[in-house]
């Protein structure tokens, strides 16, 4: 156990899925006609694992809940975790559901998804042992609107995790349907680190700046972080706005993951008491350390990879 107690440093709930990344395309496709890619990779996929997994590759003890078929990419899912040493025990296989795929297209820095849903539309309140759970210090959870089977607990969740003394962040990524039919006032009262980027911030709030969704949230939300890739981050602190700018990356391989690594190097941050400042540049170093290797957990194959990547690329040593 850890110097508090708990045995697990961070337990994630959420969607598990693998992702098929087809790099060096000359074009997005178009309706009748067909392009080539010349490169493809089949990598752990989905917000949640990639901050799982890369939250374990910086050295904390973590956990997850979550739901897979009983195929060839639940192995995949399942193996790329172990790999890392996170904790697979509470991950629920199915034997009639399929394992959730998304295709990645990238080109440039830009990037086009199509996502099979599978196995994570079936993660539901009573999945999750919340006596497991209370052993950690720190519950996260990533891609509220694509768990639908969830969705109307996750208050419930976030407040049985607050009640048995766990500190929380949640990050809500993207809505499919663009409907941001998110209950804020009733969540973010058991959310101490709220990680939306900035388009999600914006439609979530229905503000066209920041500084206007922050006068929505504040009565309510505890930090707020928004991240906006190469342009920065800023973080709203119960009083002020913090501004942590990118680390610059000139040679980005792909952006996969890129805001789930800035989260597990802020959470790694957090979770040991690190003034928010650092918390912010933990993040911002993680997050483009993601960059310079193809897919979600290309760059973290190691602490020593992490450490040569962020010495070399980024002239900063930890």
């Amino acid at each position: 156990m850890n110097a508090i107690g708990k045995k697990i440093d961070v337990i994630v709930i959420g969607e598990l899925n693998v992702d098929i990344i087809l790099n060096e395309i000359e074009s997005f496709p178009v309706i009748g006609k067909e392009i080539i890619a010349n490169t493809m990779s089949v990598t752990l996929g989905s917000s949640s694992a990639i901050f799982a997994s890369n939250l374990s590759s910086l050295g904390a003890n973590v956990a997850f809940i979550g739901k897979i078929g009983e195929d060839n990419f639940a192995q995949v899912v399942i193996d790329a975790l172990e790999s890392k040493q996170v904790d697979t025990n509470h991950i629920i296989k199915s034997s009639s559901l399929s394992t959730g795929a998304t295709i990645v297209l990238n080109f440039g820095q830009d990037r086009a998804m199509v996502t099979y849903p599978g196995a994570m539309n079936d993660l539901r309140f009573e999945d999750i042992d919340f006596t497991f759970l209370s052993e950690a210090r720190h519950l996260h959870f990533s891609s509220f609107f694509i768990q639908p089977g969830i969705r109307n607990n996750i208050t419930a969740v976030f407040r049985r995790a607050k009640e048995s003394g766990l500190t929380t962040s949640f990050d809500p990524q993207w809505d499919p349907e663009e409907k941001w039919d998110l209950p804020l006032e009733e969540l973010l009262p058991y959310v101490d680190v709220f990680l939306p980027n900035n388009q999600e911030f914006k439609f979530l709030t229905q503000s066209k700046t920041i500084e206007k969704g922050i006068q929505k949230l504040q009565k309510f939300a505890h930090y707020i972080v928004i991240k906006n890739g190469s342009d920065g981050v800023m973080a709203w602190d119960g009083t002020d706005l913090i501004f942590q700018p990118a680390f610059k990356n000139d040679q980005v391989v792909d952006c996969i993951g890129a805001g789930d690594s800035f989260n597990a190097g802020f959470i790694k941050d957090f979770i040991n008491k690190s003034p928010l400042k650092n918390c912010l540049e933990s993040g911002a170093l993680i997050g483009a350390i993601n960059t310079t290797r193809a897919g979600g957990t290309g760059a973290f194959e190691s602490s020593g990879m992490i450490k040569d990547i962020a010495r070399e690329r980024f002239n900063y040593s930890f």
